[in-house]
């Protein structure tokens, strides 16, 4: 019987009959100089088929020659996972065919991964702890990406033909596979969502990685598969590949979770396949069967000598890594004046580098987490993407706070000035130009505007005059009105009062 894929059960009733079972291959591309295997320079935006070696492209004749760095941001990975380092590890081919791997065969790591054995404490947003048990984590090279044209949504579904870029193909990458989760229960889409940002702070932390994750440096194949309840059997596993952004991992684990329940449900069988997620629509679509090992024909790289480490330079590598994120986010709460609830607010965001890049750019703590909380995580629910992928950067953010502070703008005008910097207008100030959205700071326009709202409300000026100073903020409300929000709001109400003859 042939798998239902066009139904889903709803979250809450596949919960009550089975139990998920999770797992994650995360890739994570190394930001070495050169590539894993070749002198071309790994490099992101350039021009297509351009940042390329014979060796990318495996032409006759060719040597690769592993990349001293890459092997260390891969240990050094592999420290922060808590694993064990392998003595000796070698290179494999995995060989299969697809356009976008031009000799046939990835260099991989197959039975001998360079790290191994680790795990990762994931803390979800209440404070429960789930330990994440980690594999492996092997070295290996990125293939090169396809663009596929004539279609209605850039996918191969639909596509009229397909154009290739090499630039990707021989940049490094450490993939890092999960063991079997069980027992995150209801909480297994959180859990997938912490666990990639986990990893993908912890590579930022490293420095080996850029990990922007709308660039491809982190992506996710999440693996999902059910037990019925009061069983301890798993079942046949989807795997859901490329997801690029922590929303999506949680949406795609949570759907698959759906899906299986109601392919179980109908007394058909799950289907071992990848998956494609489409944001768009929030569901996966059918990729192709899912290959086991033996179907890729591992066999060892013969043009590659093992890798061999010492304990002196795993030691030495040991001595690099950085604080480990938990002491380093406790001391920027400490540094910034947060909140314990602020500060939580802010990791469950997924804006705390945004917020220290911020800060390092010129902006107060105080301003960023006002901008990246507030305005910018509102237009991020409401395009339902990331904050970070709104397309604000920290340098906007300073320059916007300093023509408030200048007076030049208040924080109204900002959000409309803010639109026009996304919408391509050019600078703050050529946006502020154009739109004649400066504040309204002359006395002349502000006292017709005051004498005008005074005479439509005379029960609040004579409140004024009574004392009740704080009445004044009708006025100044009409004020702002008549302005288009462009009146300087501290100037019109020293001018109130000077017009009723009272004290602010």
């Amino acid at each position: 019987m042939t798998a239902v894929t066009d139904e889903i059960l709803s979250f809450d009733e596949a919960m009550e009959k089975y139990d998920p079972v999770l797992g994650f291959e995360v890739h994570v591309e190394l930001n070495t100089k050169t590539k894993m295997f070749s002198a071309a320079p790994n490099i992101f935006g350039d021009e297509p088929n351009t940042a390329i070696s014979p060796v990318d492209l495996g032409l006759p004749g060719v040597l690769p020659v592993v990349n001293k760095a890459a092997v260390e941001y891969s240990i050094m990975i592999g420290l922060a996972l808590n694993c064990k380092i392998a003595e000796s590890c070698f290179f494999a081919r995995k060989n299969y065919f697809y356009p976008d791997t031009p000799k046939n065969f990835q260099t991989s790591q197959y039975e001998d991964p360079i790290c191994y054995d680790g795990y990762l404490d994931i803390e979800l947003e209440d404070g429960e702890v789930f330990r994440v048990e980690i594999e492996r984590a092997h070295m290996e090279e990125d293939a090169g990406k396809l663009t596929h044209m004539g279609g209605a949504t850039g996918r191969i579904q639909g596509a009229e033909y397909s154009l290739v870029d090499y630039n990707r193909a021989g940049v490094p990458l450490v993939e890092i596979v999960t063991k079997p989760i069980v027992g995150a229960g209801s909480r297994a889409p959180e859990l997938a969502k912490a666990y990639v940002a986990a990893i993908r702070e912890i590579v930022k932390n490293l420095g080996v990685s850029d990990a922007r994750m709308e660039r491809g440096n982190v992506r996710c194949d999440a693996n999902v598969s059910l037990m019925p309840k009061g069983t301890s059997t798993f079942g046949t596993r989807s795997e859901t590949k490329n997801v690029n952004s922590l929303r999506s991992v949680e949406r795609a684990v949570r759907f698959e979770i759906q899906r299986h329940a109601a392919v179980l449900d109908s007394g058909a069988k799950v289907t071992q396949e990848t998956r494609h997620w489409h944001e768009d629509t929030r569901t996966t679509t059918s990729g192709r069967p899912k290959s086991d090992a033996d179907d890729y024909r591992y066999f060892p790289e013969p043009d590659l000598v093992p890798v061999v480490t010492t304990p002196e330079w795993i030691e030495e590598l040991r001595s690099r890594l950085p604080e480990p994120p938990a002491e380093r986010r406790k001391k920027l709460k400490a540094a910034w004046g947060y909140s314990d609830a602020e500060f939580r607010d802010v990791l469950n965001a997924g804006v705390m580098d945004a917020i220290e890049e911020t800060i390092a750019a010129g902006a107060s703590a105080a301003v960023a987490r006002k901008w990246w909380m507030g305005e910018i995580s509102r237009r991020a629910k409401e395009a339902e993407v990331d904050p970070v992928d709104v397309g604000v950067t920290p340098e906007l953010v300073v320059e916007l706070d300093k023509l408030v502070q200048a007076g030049k703008i208040n924080d109204k005008l900002a959000r409309q000035v803010l639109d026009g910097v996304l919408a391509g207008e050019g600078t703050p100030e050529e946006v502020i130009a154009k739109r004649g959205l400066a504040v309204v700071s002359d006395d002349g326009p502000l006292l017709e505007a005051i004498d005008a709202a005074l005479a439509a409300q005379p029960d609040v000026a004579e409140k004024i005059r009574g004392g009740k100073v704080q009445a004044a903020g009708a006025i100044v409300g009409g004020v702002m009105k008549a302005t288009r929000g462009q009146a300087d709001a501290g100037r019109v109400r020293e001018l109130i009062f000077e017009r009723l003859g009272v004290q602010g």
